[in-house]
């Protein structure tokens, strides 16, 4: 773009006629070309994303040889065997090379689809960084905040050259977090390293990868592209406000929730469908896993004390998300059912195969398994029993209702973000308070009979309690502080029932 003899052939973005655009090479484009082009309708990323691969294969190559020379070095492998075994990973490299392009192309589709209602996120991420040094919107041509108004008004995003700066950012940031903290010693994490090399080396040379000079971070560049691709750039940052855990107590968190939803399962049968399906239907896949890992991140973060080990978090959620899935078709309220009927047929319709369809259109009930798992350990009931005693509290005291509309209340800005977490984090506590107090008590009932025995006391506050909830839900809508109302009824109901 620099280049004055080519100035005579020169188009504005806003003049570009085509519909994709894929930058072989670099600055072909100025940003403000792409983001102009990507306004008049072009799909387009940027430079540096499209030319990922280049730097990808560098990478990796050089801490390929690093592995093996040390190897060589050792005698323990001969010269002509390292150049032969190098030539037979070439298409597998890459092909890993390609599925991290893959991968951060996907990042910015999720990111573009969420970047309106979201936009605020967006701002404040680019406000911190800025804040702290890390970034100059103007060299990076993002919007001002009088810019990023205009859009919210117009219910514009941000465009995806725009968001690939922000990626990029974001990795930029956290990968050096995550090496300055202890997360890449974590014995679960050896696994990221050794899934970093091609599978020729994996077996053969795991032992010696724990003693590759770049281990820690090759670790963290693995949790730093997981983390980022799948969960966008603002979101290690809002986790710490929303919970002050460390950005290293955020990636053991995430990892958790990730193995222990086994989400790597699911992308694959969401990629599988590459060329099936819309694109737009894997987006809406993808987002509906993306808010079940964000709650259950949160979730962990937001627990007293230390991050447990992930190897034990895995274990405990793993097994206890397995046992609540399963014991759904018996647990769900009416409510519940019906709502995961109208979006397994929605998932149907849109050609997502039926196994899969069933699996997504549960995630959002499983947002309240962390709860269900802690109330069934704390009471040393099963799973089933735990989940059906909290979804029949949730169904009599209309908690299916409150939480949509909690989730729906505005946000102008960080703090009312915060707000609505904060009432949203209540009103689960309270739930599980309530739903852990009945069933210490009943006896050997079983759950629902103890939930029912429970609501049917001659107890002025539980009465109270359902009418006010029953009131309110004539209402067409509500705002923070009647919610607020509502949650401080029900812990205030928690209350006298301990």
């Amino acid at each position: 773009m620099g280049d004055r003899g080519n100035n005579g052939l020169r188009i504005d973005g806003r003049d570009v006629r085509c519909k994709v655009i894929g930058e072989g090479g670099n600055l072909g484009m100025t940003q403000l070309g792409r983001i102009e082009a990507a306004q008049a309708g072009a799909l387009l990323n940027a430079d540096f994303i499209d030319n990922s691969a280049g730097v990808g294969t560098s990478d990796r190559e050089v801490n390929i040889k690093i592995l093996l020379n040390e190897q060589v070095k050792l005698k323990k492998l001969t010269l002509p065997a390292r150049n032969k075994l190098l030539a037979e990973m070439t298409d597998e490299l890459a092909g890993l090379v390609l599925v991290d392009n893959y991968r951060q192309n996907q990042a910015i589709s999720l990111m573009e689809r969420m970047s309106a209602p979201r936009l605020g996120s967006k701002q404040h991420f680019i406000q911190t960084l800025e804040s702290q040094g890390l970034l100059d919107r103007q060299i990076e041509y993002l919007p001002s905040d009088a810019e990023f108004a205009d859009r919210k008004a117009r219910g514009l995003g941000l465009t995806r050259p725009e968001l690939a700066v922000l990626l990029s950012y974001s990795k930029l940031v956290l990968f050096q977090q995550l090496v300055d903290s202890d997360v890449p010693e974590d014995p679960y994490l050896s696994k990221e390293l050794v899934r970093y090399f091609p599978k020729p080396l994996q077996a053969k040379y795991a032992k010696a990868m724990e003693g590759h000079r770049l281990k820690r971070e090759i670790i963290a560049t693995a949790i730093t592209n997981s983390m980022v691709n799948r969960m966008g750039a603002t979101f290690t940052l809002r986790m710490q406000e929303d919970t002050g855990r460390s950005p290293g107590e955020i990636a053991e968190a995430y990892t958790i929730a990730r193995e222990a939803l086994d989400a790597r399962a699911l992308w694959a049968q969401i990629d599988a469908l590459d060329g099936k399906v819309l694109e737009s239907v894997q987006i809406d896949a993808l987002q509906t896993i993306w808010t079940l890992l964000r709650t259950v991140t949160r979730w962990l973060l937001s627990r007293p004390g230390p991050m447990p080990e992930i190897t034990k978090g895995m274990a405990r959620f793993g097994d206890g998300f397995k046992a609540v899935h399963a014991a759904l078709p018996e647990t769900m309220s009416p409510v519940r059912r019906e709502k995961f009927n109208a979006q397994l047929a929605e998932w149907k319709a849109k050609g997502v195969p039926s196994a899969l369809a069933e699996h997504l259109a549960a995630l959002p009930v499983l947002e309240f398994a962390c709860d269900i798992i802690e109330i069934a350990n704390a009471r040393k009931v099963s799973a089933l029993e735990a989940s059906r005693a909290y979804f029949d509290l949730g169904a009599a005291f209309q908690l299916p209702w409150l939480h949509e509309q909690i989730n729906a209340l505005p946000v102008e800005g960080r703090w009312q973000a915060l707000a609505r977490g904060a009432m949203r984090d209540e009103l689960a506590a309270q739930q599980r308070a309530l739903v852990g107090q009945i069933l210490a008590g009943g006896g050997k009932k079983p759950a629902a009979a103890k939930i029912e025995a429970w609501l049917a006391r001659d107890d002025q506050g539980v009465r109270f309690t359902l009418s006010m909830l029953a009131e309110l839900v004539n209402q067409k809508n509500l705002d923070y502080p009647t919610v607020s109302v509502a949650v401080r009824r029900l812990a205030q109901l928690a209350e006298a029932a301990a």
